[in-house]
């Protein structure tokens, strides 16, 4: 029924006879208008995209919580307190009032159980572990547990602020009912077959359906220990298309939409009804190769394309609150971060490099892209610029699945991409993400480490961040950090950021307490109606 209503919503409004006077949505339920084609799992330990990261966030509970407005400001979560000593030992002190949707208390052995099942499945949250050290030979002589509060010391020289970081992001630290995960393991995998379609968490909501591409249900969880939410229930619908996100909020079906289209986020901008609210977020858009690909190993095919991207015009027409121009590998206003490069579109340069690479005439390849705003409308930008020095990309699009699936297996040649890191505010974040790459070999395994991805390896490199990472006096970690940079630019790196992401929600002006997180971590236990 719904979905006819829709279709008449959008047929009427196309036609010009837009239907008067719709329901508003229930004044106890929050409805999310956004695009659910990059939501592959609920298992907190295999995600990696900002959608699946918000629906974690509501379900599970981490030991600490990162305040989305204060970037410095760390809140307890389920660790009411904890301290970091001056030789970098971590103790969390969790609270003895949070239990599980099941009923089962938390305790610190589930969240050790979770977090060595991380390492122990290898998906993409162990590469996080993995980068300060932490293995499963090793976890049980640096994490230990007594009574509620657990004590880390660090495997390897590291900025112990950094480890308090990870315990708020949740493809790192989420904590699972393990009593209740393990009913349904099946030969040995640590339930991960049944938390790809199932939760067992201790946050204000849990899962009571989803179904891919259509709607995700949560409830609210009324033995939440930090209290009930106002809303009894958050319903998120898949809607790819941007128009009809603006429809429903202009008619009050739905409460709040992620993604629209500039011209949509502006023609609502006008709207006293609805509220734009932008953010800085995590991460960038970019333009990847694989360095496995003989074309773009060469330096000078990867010089060529520097100059092939119209980061301008890019940012100037498509990437209005989408992002901002950045084109170094750290995120915007963090510690170490450099004045821009100021690389602009030159295509006689670019012929340049190409003939000395042996690609006078340029050369065919592939060019992945998510079928949805901006990514498809940054790749036909970047397609015509390629096509002004006879490089002709080929466009294929598709689902997250279909697009970052060939680059997580190493197999494919260009991407337009989303990500990069930036959800801790520290430099490292990116640093792990884009620039370190400990192992490229294919059976590292690594998909985790977008650096990975592209196959870039520099060993320099790799010793130069990690150097920056273990400095402990300010000023000259920040040096180092610059250091980086500078020579991450030098290598001609397999990954060129175009923009720096900003994240623009539109929600309806009689929602309260919606704050959009730069880390993906939105809480909708916050949001209430003033109806």
């Amino acid at each position: 029924m719904k979905k006819t209503l829709l279709t008449l919503l959008v047929a009427a409004s196309l036609s010009g006879n837009a239907v008067q006077g719709w329901a508003a949505t229930p004044d106890d339920q929050l409805v999310i208008g956004l695009s659910m084609a990059n939501i592959l799992t609920l298992d907190p330990a295999a995600i990696a995209g900002r959608e699946s990261t918000a629906i974690i966030t509501n379900v599970y509970d981490t030991p600490v919580q990162l305040d989305a407005v204060d970037v410095t400001q760390v809140n307890p979560g389920l660790a009411e307190s904890w301290d970091v000593s001056e030789d970098g030992v971590i103790t969390l002190n969790f609270r003895d009032d949070a239990v599980f949707a099941s009923g089962n208390p938390v305790t610190v052995e589930d969240a050790i159980w979770s977090w060595k099942r991380i390492l122990e499945l290898e998906l993409v949250g162990s590469a996080t572990w993995q980068a300060y050290g932490f293995t499963l030979d090793n976890f049980d002589q640096h994490v230990t547990a007594e009574g509620n509060t657990i004590t880390i010391t660090m495997p390897q020289e590291g900025d112990p602020q950094l480890i308090l970081y990870m315990f708020g992001k949740p493809s790192a630290s989420s904590v699972i009912d393990s009593q209740t995960a393990l009913e349904h393991e099946v030969d040995g995998d640590l339930a991960a077959g049944w938390l790809t379609t199932n939760t067992a968490g201790s946050g204000p909501f849990t899962l009571r359906n989803w179904t891919a591409n259509d709607t995700i249900v949560l409830d609210r969880f009324d033995g939440y220990w930090g209290g009930a939410p106002d809303m009894r229930r958050v319903l998120i619908r898949h809607m790819p298309e941007s128009q009809t996100k603006r429809l429903m909020l202009e008619r009050s079906d739905i409460d709040v939409g992620l993604a629209l289209s500039v011209p949509d986020i502006n023609a609502l901008s006008a709207n006293e009804d609805v509220v734009v609210q932008s953010v800085p977020s995590s991460g960038f858009y970019y333009l990847a190769v694989s360095m496995k690909d003989e074309k773009f190993a060469d330096e000078n095919v990867r010089l060529a394309l520097r100059y092939l991207i119209d980061y301008q015009g890019i940012n100037e027409t498509i990437m209005p609150n989408y992002g901002i121009l950045h084109q170094r590998p750290v995120t915007p206003g963090v510690m170490g971060t450099i004045e821009a490069p100021g690389y602009t579109l030159d295509v006689e340069r670019a012929q340049e490099y190409l003939a000395e690479a042996g690609y006078p005439d340029g050369f065919t390849t592939q060019l992945l892209a998510i079928n949805e705003p901006p990514f498809i409308d940054i790749a036909t930008s970047i397609q015509s610029t390629l096509a002004q020095a006879g490089i002709n990309a080929e466009i294929v699009t598709g689902t997250g699945n279909q697009v970052y699936g060939p680059m997580r297996e190493r197999d494919f040649e260009m991407i337009v991409g989303r990500g990069g890191g930036g959800q801790e505010p520290h430099p490292h974040s990116n640093m792990q993400s884009l620039v370190i790459n400990p192992d490229n070999s294919d059976d590292a395994g690594l998909s985790g480490l977008i650096g990975w991805r592209t196959s870039f390896y520099n060993e320099e490199l790799n010793a130069l961040a990690t150097q920056a990472l273990v400095e402990r006096d300010p000023e000259e970690q920040a040096q180092l950090y610059a250091e980086v940079q500078y020579l991450y630019e030098e290598l001609v790196p397999a990954i060129q950021p175009v923009s720096a992401v900003v994240d623009t929600v539109v929600f309806r002006s009689d929602i309260e307490g919606f704050q959009n997180h730069y880390g993906w971590t939105t809480r909708f236990d916050t949001v209430s109606k003033s109806r």
